[in-house]
């Protein structure tokens, strides 16, 4: 029997969100993951370094995964159950969790790191990450990319114009490494399908993903989120498609 309206949000609303650990989505919901692979990218890279740093580490989730650690591993995060869960799981590992506020500067001394990486960042301080790389150092990047989800976050919010619908252009990404003194060496974007079967997994992700739908509670979209369910349970998933790309660059000597 299918469950009812009030069962799946009851349940998306009781669901932790700390960390960026999507499991919670098995069987509900389906992302189609870019061909580049960046945890593979990310492990290599870190095998061949003597210090790194994680920005925007969320809960430690992609870092934990590395087969290999360099020397000296660093986290940073700035919400504090992920600083937390992160704590939790990379400790063991020998890698430092910092608690920062995603602001500038990054509390590091110049040329403290040969790699940094970042997946998903909310902001990019191209300037601070030129200045902790060690000269030939790397900053590894896989970022969101312009108008991702989009489908499902003008259903509730309606058109978006031009501009809000361009920003992250890995376009722009490129312009800004170079302008903080860095050489772009591979730049790759994909658009990838993603669809939600049922509506506890559409409340789930907006929950846990805060600024798609800035604010959001199911108190104030509970009328849209009832036709989406109703719209669901006639049609089949909620197609939408996620915008990712990988940014590599590098230091000069």
């Amino acid at each position: 029997m299918a469950r009812t309206f009030e069962d799946l949000v009851t349940e998306a609303e009781s669901a932790p969100v700390e960390g960026w650990d999507f499991s919670w989505l098995e069987g509900r919901a389906t992302e189609q993951r870019p061909s580049w692979g960046y945890q593979r990218m990310m492990g290599e890279r870190m095998a061949r370094a003597s210090a790194a740093l994680d920005i925007q580490t969320g809960g430690g989730e992609v870092l934990a995964e590395v087969p290999e650690l360099p020397l000296l591993a660093v986290a940073t995060e700035s919400w504090p159950p992920n600083v937390s869960k992160a704590t939790r799981l990379l400790h063991p590992r020998g890698v430092v969790v910092v608690a920062d506020e995603d602001e500038p500067p990054l509390p590091f001394a110049g040329e403290a790191f040969d790699l940094v990486v970042s997946r998903h960042p909310v902001t990019v301080w191209w300037e601070e990450i030129a200045r902790v790389l060690r000269p030939g150092g790397t900053y590894l990047s896989q970022q969101v990319g312009p108008a991702s989800v989009f489908e499902l976050v003008e259903y509730f919010l309606g058109p978006q114009p031009e501009e809000v619908r361009r920003r992250r252009h890995p376009d722009d990404a490129r312009r800004a490494a170079e302008a903080a003194g860095l050489k772009v060496v591979d730049l790759r974007s994909e658009s990838l399908r993603t669809e939600f079967f049922d509506i506890g997994a559409v409340i789930y992700f907006l929950r846990k993903v805060i600024w798609m739908v800035p604010g959001f509670t199911v108190d104030q979209y509970r009328d849209r989120l009832h036709r989406l369910h109703k719209r669901i349970q006639r049609e089949g998933p909620f197609l939408a498609h996620t915008a990712r790309f990988l940014i590599e660059a590098r230091k000069p000597t």
